[in-house]
């Protein structure tokens, strides 16, 4: 070997070294894996996490209620969440704060057999509306009864849990608040029920992010923020050019997602993914907490700083 060559080949031995390990990072989600996770799916399955150092683990919870609260522990790096959410956390005392959107607009509905007698809002009147979860529900269903002239003691509300189209397949009441417009109004649909759907945002509730990312608000500093950012913005990308490719990569791993439901919600969820995943409204987040607190939800609205963030 020349010289020459024997000098570079050398500098080339001495430099290379090992490729340094992943960092890891931990993302609980808010329930069970579905298409409103496609960004982190995609990003995870093409690569887009790897290519910017990370391993990141994309944990399903057994209790949707105990990721907010295992960041603010300290003991999960990320979690999947909700903006509505963001204001009761606060309320609580949790130190968490958003960081990137997944879906941008509300899923949130209220949704009625199309055949049944609830056509518009003011057929409400006197009707059985189920819940699953109580608290902000409610608060959307009475802000939406308002501008159709009705009071909450207009209705009987019955908690349904999360047998929202069971309880109106099944008769026991007329309407359900809580459903998921790209999961129940699908979901209906193939039971050969389709369904009529009131969407809050068009009835007096300021329009909101459904899915967020939090944070641990003392941790905001982390390197591998920024990045894990990036990667799913570049999923997003992904999924939006190559929509049919992404779903079958997605459902390749998850044989269990790969059913007609699953599927339908995916093209549904797909135009409500936000494209500027870090990118913060800060005018739409004031509303939306100043409404929270009109409508009762919070005893204070503390400084946006303090529930979300745009990072540098």
């Amino acid at each position: 070997m020349k010289p020459i060559r024997w000098i570079a080949f050398l500098i080339l031995v001495v430099t290379a070294g090992p490729a340094p390990a992943a960092e890891p990072l931990t993302v609980m989600l808010d329930w069970f894996v579905n298409p409103d996770h496609a960004p982190l799916l995609i990003a995870q399955d093409k690569g887009f996490f790897a290519g910017r150092g990370l391993d990141v683990n994309l944990v399903a919870p057994s209790n949707p209620n105990d990721p907010p609260k295992l960041v603010a522990a300290g003991k999960a790096d990320l979690a999947v969440s909700y903006q509505p959410q963001l204001y009761l956390f606060a309320d609580q005392g949790l130190p968490v704060v958003r960081i990137a959107t997944l879906v941008a607009t509300p899923l949130n509905c209220l949704v009625a057999l199309a055949d049944g007698p609830v056509k518009t809002l003011a057929d409400i009147k006197g009707r059985t509306i189920g819940y699953s979860i109580g608290g902000f529900e409610t608060v959307l269903l009475s802000t939406m009864l308002a501008t159709a002239g009705l009071k909450p003691e207009d209705v009987t509300l019955v908690s349904v849990q999360f047998a929202l189209s069971q309880s109106l397949l099944s008769g026991k009441v007329q309407a359900v608040i809580g459903a998921f417009r790209n999961f129940e109004l699908n979901q209906l649909a193939i039971e050969g029920r389709p369904a009529r759907a009131f969407f809050v945002e068009e009835h007096g509730v300021p329009a909101y992010d459904e899915l967020i990312v939090i944070a641990h608000r003392d941790k905001l500093a982390d390197k591998r923020l920024r990045p894990f950012i990036e990667a799913i913005e570049q999923g997003v990308q992904y999924l939006v050019n190559h929509p049919q490719e992404s779903w079958q990569t997605i459902v390749k791993t998850r044989k269990d997602l790969d059913n007609e439901l699953n599927r339908r919600a995916f093209a549904d969820t797909l135009p409500r993914l936000s494209l500027l995943l870090g990118a913060l409204d800060d005018a739409r987040y004031r509303r939306f907490g100043e409404f929270c607190k009109q409508k009762e939800m919070i005893k204070t609205l503390p400084p946006l700083e303090r529930l979300a963030v745009e990072l540098p």
